[in-house]
């Protein structure tokens, strides 16, 4: 059987797609060429349509890779003597994904990545907002929104804060694995320390290290303000998607190219999380991290300050001078 020997677990908006292309260049690993084919989240059948009522929802479920033979075809191409590895987020947050992978790969290896449960959010917000599927222009009422549309069946991606309760998410896995096949990475050791975080990767998974020593830089979204007319392609967007649901996923993707050329027009840079909105949000995401503390035996302190670290490319920008 060509099942995956390890899988990056988590989370979304954390450095998964820099991390796959990272060890994807290891000579002793094998990355499915499928990034996030999220096989684990489906029980056997397609993702249900009530499932997938968020904007956008139902044209990207098209993609899941949900039949057994299907997801054993992405490892057929692993060289003798390699692992192999996929990377699908969204499984540390889904109870039914990790019950079903506790049951078809009870040894594997799973990679953890935990980032600053704020500004994942946040960055998890402006990648929907500046694809033009978020409807809310405001991050902090997008977060209060989340409740009722987890109730409505919005697909798992627009959990914004519920995608970063680690210290929950990992209770339960720990309930179905064993501490020793997980590894847990912090989205600032792959940014400040790609080579250190990724040889610690390879010693857990037991593979040659020195052998890869550097993460490709985040992706970020062009900026895209609260207009009018951006008002009115993201409508647009919204409606193709949903019609895109409906044919083939290329084919949508090519038909949307203009109206996202149109809607990232000014190539402008994201804003930093207002400081305001942060303290706001602190309180709500505090108890998680107590839990995570207690559940990992390390400490996310850090996370509770009153600014965030930002995303990698403001992290990496040079100072500002005075």
């Amino acid at each position: 059987m060509a099942l995956p020997d390890f899988i990056i677990i988590g989370a979304p908006k954390a450095g998964s797609t820099a991390l796959h292309a990272a060890l994807a260049a290891h000579p002793d690993l094998w990355m499915s060429r499928v990034k996030e084919p999220k096989f684990f989240m489906c029980d056997g059948s397609p993702p249900r349509r009530e499932h997938q009522r968020g904007p956008g929802d139902a044209h990207s479920a098209q993609e899941w890779v949900w039949r057994r033979r299907d997801y054993e075809a992405l490892f057929d191409g692993a060289p003798a003597g390699t692992l192999r590895g996929e990377s699908t987020p969204l499984y540390l947050g889904d109870p039914m994904a990790l019950e079903r992978m506790a049951a078809l790969v009870p040894d594997v290896k799973m990679i953890a990545i935990v980032r600053d449960p704020i500004d994942r959010a946040y960055s998890n917000w402006t990648h929907l907002w500046c694809d033009g599927l978020e409807p809310i222009g405001d991050f902090l009422a997008a977060c209060d929104a989340e409740g009722g549309r987890v109730a409505a069946g919005w697909a798992p991606f627009w959990r914004y804060l519920g995608l970063g309760r680690y210290g929950e998410q990992l209770q339960r896995l720990l309930g179905h694995y064993p501490r020793q096949q997980l590894h847990l990475l912090r989205y600032r050791e792959l940014v400040d320390d790609p080579g250190g975080a990724l040889d610690r990767i390879s010693a857990f998974l037991g593979v040659r290290t020195g052998m890869v020593g550097a993460a490709p830089p985040e992706n970020m979204s062009t900026w895209v303000d609260d207009t009018r007319l951006n008002q009115a392609l993201q409508v647009a967007i919204r409606g193709g998607a949903a019609a895109g649901s409906y044919v083939p996923p290329q084919i949508w993707r090519q038909a949307s190219r203009p109206l996202l050329a149109a809607l990232h027009r000014r190539h402008a840079v994201r804003p930093r999380l207002d400081l305001d909105v942060r303290a706001q949000l602190l309180a709500r995401v505090a108890p998680d991290v107590a839990l995570l503390e207690s559940v990992t035996g390390e400490s996310f302190g850090d996370w509770l300050s009153e600014q965030g670290r930002g995303a990698y490319a403001l992290r990496k920008a040079p100072p500002r001078s005075a």
